[in-house]
Order: C-alpha cells, then structure tokens, then sequence
C-alpha cells in the first residue's frame, strides 16, 4: 500500500483521505484481502473497505458504519490465522497506511501505529535509539492484534507481555469519538486494551509502550536431538526451567526443515527432529554464558546431533523464524498453556511431532516457568509451558483434511492444558479458555459500557459456540 492514492471520497457527510470500496467495486478484492499473511483466504465479505489514511477516517469510518447499521471490523497488521479482521457485512476499517512511529527520549515511551510490524520497523526504530520492546518472535507481525492478544515475544521472561508494556492508547469509540485511555484517564478501557483481543470494544489507533535499554550481548544456544529423546528432553527442562534467569528464553521446535545444526560426520534423521534453541542476554558475553551454563550439563550432551553457540540478535533471530515461516503459504495454528508434568504431556504431544505432515510445519514446547502475578488487565491466562502447532501447506485441497488432524491433535494434548492463548488460535475450529473467568466477566461489563450496541465485530466463532470455556 506504499503507492495507495487518497481520494478525499464522501459518504453520508463522512469525508476520507483514505480510499473506500464498496462490494462489488473495482478495488474491493484487493481490499478485502491483500494484507492477509495467510493465504488461506476467508470467504467472507464485508459490505466494504475503508483504506485509512488517518485518524479522521477512522472517526469517519465509525460513524458512517452506525448510520448504515453496519459493524466495524480492524485489520491492523492482517496476521490472525483465521483472518479475524474480514467479517461478512461489516465496514473493514484497514490500518495498514497509518505507520508512523515516535519516541520519547525523556520518557522511554514510543508511540506506534497498530500495522507497525514489530521486527522490520519497531525493533530497528528502537535500536537506533539504544532502545528495545519485547516484540513479537514473527517480524511482520503487527503491533495491533499482537498486543491485544497479548504478546508473547523476545525477553518476555523478563519485560513481560507486550500488553504490559503498553502505558497508554489512543482509541476511537463504538459511538465515533477519539479518546485517551491509561490508569486513570478511562482506565476501564484501557484495562481491555491489555489483552480482549477481538473483543476489544473500540478501535486503537496509537498504542505507546514502555521501552527498555537495548541488552548489550544477546547470545543464542542451539541443540539438535532426535525425535526418539523427546521423553528424557522434555523431564530434564520441565526440571531446570523454573530456575533459569528470566533472561533465558528456551523453546523446543520439532521440525523437518533439513537445515539443522549437527555435528561433523553426523547424518540428519529422516522426518522431524528437535531443536533446543535458547536465547539469552546481557550485559557481557560472560554473565549472558553463565545464565546459559545450566543448557551445557544436562543427561542429553552424549546423545546430541548438533550443539552451537554464538552471538545473536533480535534481528537474526528474526530472519530465522522467517525461514520457518515463509510468506505465500497456508496457514493453521491452535496451541494450549499446561502446567502439566513432563510425562503427561510427551506422548500427546511426541505424537504430534512425528506426525508434523508438511516441510515447514512446526510445533513448540515453550518454557515460560516461573508464572507470577500479572498486572490488573484483561490478560490473565498462562501457565509453565506453551505448547503450539503450526501447519504450513501450499494445497487448497489439504485445508479441511490438515484442519482436522491439527486441532483434533490439539484438543488430546490440551486435556491436560488449562486454556489458549488468543494469537494462535481459530474459533471457527475449536474455542478454549483465553481469560480467566473474572476477567472474562469483567470484559462483558466494558463491552456493555464502551459498545452496548454491538457496533464492533467480536471474536469470531461459529454460532452459538461456547465461549473462554475449556472442556
């Protein structure tokens, strides 16, 4: 959308910079889906598209969608698996042309759009700037869905979630008026803006975040086993996890991608294997290896395929995870928290690994122990350990037969999990527990206040579907 030419278009009295396309006219297609990531593509039609070039537009959007009766769907940064933000005969008030960034120097506070994508233009901005934010481990995932969900991102064992870091907004309201929202300024919704995700009751048009220094050493560890050790993996990290520096950052992939590090003379396995892939920083490269040294001693070191260290950053890190997830492919996700033991939870999810059906499909065992009381916001659900599938396929023919495996495979693993996180998941496929149950609650009460006449689409789920329940 770099070359979008605004129209100064009128509807009804409202006025847009932004471009506006009715269904049916020329420009709707492109419109409606050219900023979903995913390219398995919804087939649902909202009755238009509004290419915001500004703030005004989006009051303008607003207010032009209650005189037609028509609800407000967002796209910020277009990267939900299930494309949420494309919503059968609703007004789609797309963000993606509103970049822009500042920051604070006296403060440590940036302001950024919510399409700002948080590794190729947040991360670089602050790093200009001595500066860092605990953004999002895909780099062209948006800042809007991100941290309305959440954020689960780089060092958040130590800066916590995304949405804790966020200090304010800037919203549009279901009844069109623009608004600051922070503790004490509508601090009820600011509360949701921390964590409803697609059912948060108003449109952020700004978000600003509490930045940290940039860490000085940022260094990576990276394991190669067999599928055949996930078992003895698994015991040994459910272990060691709660007493590693919250700097450390330890995940298990099960992949098939052939490029893996192994050792001289070391063949790589046919079908998946794991990788225990660890960053970690610091002030120096001594105190960033003595967080790491508890990852060199323990009852797997003979039976590794690979083992590497080295200095890393947020940006090659970035540039990996983009191998793993490629652009132009489809896409599932579902995933669940577990404070699940080790052996609870291996042969769900060993199953899972060794049926990954694709190339780029992966799966993760995140370690996220030790949890702690989280801040008063909408957010509320984690536990020791993520555990998330990713399916990624080029077929159309595959989508209901992939479908089926990942989140029936998902559904046994999360028997012993306590709930989802909302950025990898799809209602329309399977609902869990996202909120606790207050919280939950307590949203009702903000949406009814902030949007009583249901002006803002929701969380999109077949009809009639249970919500935050988990079975």
């Amino acid at each position: 959308m770099g070359d979008q030419r605004f129209t100064g278009q009128s509807f009804r009295g409202q006025s847009f910079r932004g471009q506006f396309f009715r269904r049916g006219e020329a420009g709707y297609e492109d419109a409606r889906v050219n900023r979903v990531f995913n390219a398995r593509r919804p087939r649902r039609y909202p009755a238009a598209v509004l290419l915001a070039a500004e703030d005004s537009d989006v009051v303008a959007g607003v207010r032009l969608a209650r005189d037609e009766g028509l609800r407000v769907s967002v796209r910020a940064g277009g990267h939900s698996w299930g494309a949420w933000s494309v919503r059968d005969d609703a007004l789609l008030i797309d963000l993606g042309a509103m970049r822009d960034l500042r920051y604070d120097a006296a403060t440590g506070v940036a302001a950024a759009r919510p399409a700002v994508q948080g590794g190729t233009e947040l991360a670089p901005f602050l790093a200009e700037r001595g500066r860092a934010f605990p953004g999002g481990h895909c780099q062209s995932v948006g800042l809007g869905g991100y941290l309305l969900q959440g954020g689960q991102g780089w060092n958040s064992r130590a800066w916590g979630w995304g949405c804790e870091n966020v200090v304010a907004i800037d919203a549009v309201t279901a009844d069109g008026r623009a608004v600051h929202a922070d503790e004490e300024e509508n601090a009820d919704l600011y509360w949701a803006a921390r964590g409803a995700g697609p059912g948060f009751p108003a449109l952020v048009t700004t978000f600003y975040l509490r930045t940290y220094p940039q860490p000085p050493v940022m260094l990576q560890d990276t394991w190669t086993f067999a599928l055949d050790d996930a078992g003895p993996l698994l015991a040994w990290l459910h272990e060691v996890l709660p007493a590693l520096d919250v700097t450390v950052e330890p995940v298990v992939a099960a992949t098939r991608l052939p490029d893996v590090p192994l050792d001289p003379g070391v063949r790589r396995p046919d079908g998946a294997v794991l990788l225990l892939h660890t960053t970690a920083t610091g002030d120096s490269v001594a105190q960033v290896e003595q967080r790491l040294a508890p990852l060199l001693d323990h009852p797997l070191t003979d039976r590794r395929l690979g083992h590497e260290r080295g200095p890393t950053s947020i940006a090659e890190e970035n540039t990996a995870q983009t191998v793993q997830n490629p652009e132009g492919y489809r896409y599932l996700a579902d995933c669940t928290w577990t404070d699940a033991t080790a052996a609870q939870i291996t042969p769900p999810l060993e199953r899972i690994w060794r049926e990954l059906p694709t190339e780029h499909s992966f799966s993760i065992w995140y370690g996220w122990a030790p949890t702690r009381p989280l801040p008063d916001m909408a957010f509320s659900l984690e536990a020791n350990v993520y555990l998330a599938t990713y399916v990624i396929f080029t077929d159309p023919a595959d989508d209901e037969r992939y479908a089926d495996w990942l989140h029936g495979r998902t559904r046994d693993l999360a028997v012993a999990g306590c709930g989802a996180y909302l950025g990898d998941t799809d209602f329309l496929r399977r609902t869990d527990r996202f909120l606790s149950d207050e919280a939950y609650r307590r949203l009702g009460e903000v949406r009814s206040r902030w949007d009583p006449d249901g002006v803002f689409c929701s969380y999109l789920a077949p009809d009639g579907a249970p919500l935050n329940g988990h079975a």
